[in-house]
């Protein structure tokens, strides 16, 4: 009996009037090597047994992974010299091999493009600021959520990512930032968004549990604060509801682009699955839940989703809950290849965040870092430069 490729996206998503845009090679390649990062406790305990190593060991191999960010076992000084190389196959396969490396902003943004071990490619991107350092991962193979301006979108979806290969990125991402390796000298790692390749609520299992052990703290995770992880989605109403009920205090962002179903439905296909409405109803619970404001993503596009009455109608539509509870992050689209869909005029980015602060909403223009190297918001193709 054929076994349905995995495709994983939430409940109701084969079926209805939403269905994921599949790639032509969607998940015909297995699944990735089990990672140190992918075993529970008991099952790293079951496989040092299996290499004759007593539990403790396991605790000074969490201790190199998330402490010091390190995978290389024939360096592990306070690791039996025999057992170094069983080790290193056994807990910590090569899930992520970089391929190129480009850089942006006086070599602040680094762009990272990835091969998987199916020859798979995805992306990240690091980011530099004053103040904070943020890391944006991918969590799918390509996107099955088929917005238009998008380029990670037409890609359609290959496969989910393992819980290991996602904190892959992260670790070595914490390790380039404490060996310097970014513009500024030595630093730490401090945000992570899910906001790279793929709709993160297609792969919940995995993105929760790369959550929990990117905020534990070390030997259990790399200690980032929870507060400073967002995950983003397009509006999959089950993931929304599903991630409040986990007690993480990540911040939720949600990718709305237009105030109108009408227009959503064109710029948003998954709303004709959750629409406008329900998708704010999760949301406001997601914030009621976790006390947590929820960020409201806005690409604005000229001629589109760009004008007073889009703005005027987003803000009602917000206000209707009160509260406070969002901020709102119009992001100039950054224009695809080959697409229709391009950036606002700057006139009417000012026009539409002013009418959102008269309205008392919150809201920040955000920052187009890597537009050069398509390393911004929506442009994520892993293409080979």
């Amino acid at each position: 009996m054929a076994v349905e490729p995995e495709t994983g996206i939430t409940e109701g998503g084969t079926k209805g009037r939403f269905r994921d845009v599949l790639a032509r090679d969607h998940a015909r390649r297995g699944k990735p090597p089990v990672h140190f990062a992918d075993m529970t406790a008991d099952e790293r305990i079951a496989k040092a047994s299996e290499l004759g190593l007593p539990k403790f060991r396991v605790n000074q191999l969490a201790r190199h992974y998330y402490g010091h960010f390190d995978t290389d076992a024939a360096e592990f000084t306070d690791f039996p010299a025999a057992k170094r190389e069983q080790a290193a196959g056994a807990f910590f396969p090569e899930l992520i091999h970089e391929v190129t490396r480009q850089v942006a902003d006086d070599g602040q943004t680094v762009k990272t493009l990835w091969e998987l071990f199916d020859g798979s490619k995805i992306e990240s991107v690091l980011m530099r600021y004053p103040t904070r350092t943020t890391l944006c991962i991918s969590s799918q193979v390509g996107c099955g959520m088929g917005c238009p301006f998008c380029a990670t979108g037409q890609l359609g979806l290959t496969r989910n990512m393992s819980t290991g290969e996602i904190l892959e990125q992260v670790r070595v991402a914490a390790r380039m930032m404490e060996r310097g390796e970014v513009a500024g000298g030595p630093g730490r790692l401090s945000n992570v968004v899910f906001m790279g390749m793929g709709e993160p609520m297609g792969n919940y299992k995995s993105i929760v549990s790369a959550v929990r052990q990117i905020s534990a703290e070390s030997p259990n995770g790399f200690g980032i604060s929870a507060r400073n992880i967002t995950v983003s989605t397009v509006g999959v109403v089950p993931g929304i509801r599903k991630l409040a009920a986990e007690g993480i205090p990540v911040r939720l962002a949600v990718s709305l682009h237009a105030p109108s179903d009408e227009l959503r439905d064109e710029l948003v296909p998954m709303n004709r699955r959750f629409n406008v409405t329900q998708v704010l109803d999760a949301a406001h619970d997601y914030y009621r839940a976790t006390k947590r404001r929820v960020s409201i993503e806005y690409a604005l596009m000229r001629g589109i989703n760009d004008q007073p009455e889009h703005a005027r109608l987003l803000a009602k539509r917000l206000n209707h809950y009160g509260d406070n509870w969002v901020h709102v992050n119009p992001i100039p689209l950054n224009p695809i290849e080959g697409s229709k869909w391009t950036a606002s005029k700057p006139e009417d980015e000012a026009a539409f965040l002013d009418i959102l602060h008269r309205a008392g909403i919150t809201a920040t223009l955000r920052d187009t870092r890597g537009q050069d190297i398509d390393g911004a918001c929506g442009q994520l193709a892993a293409k080979q430069r």
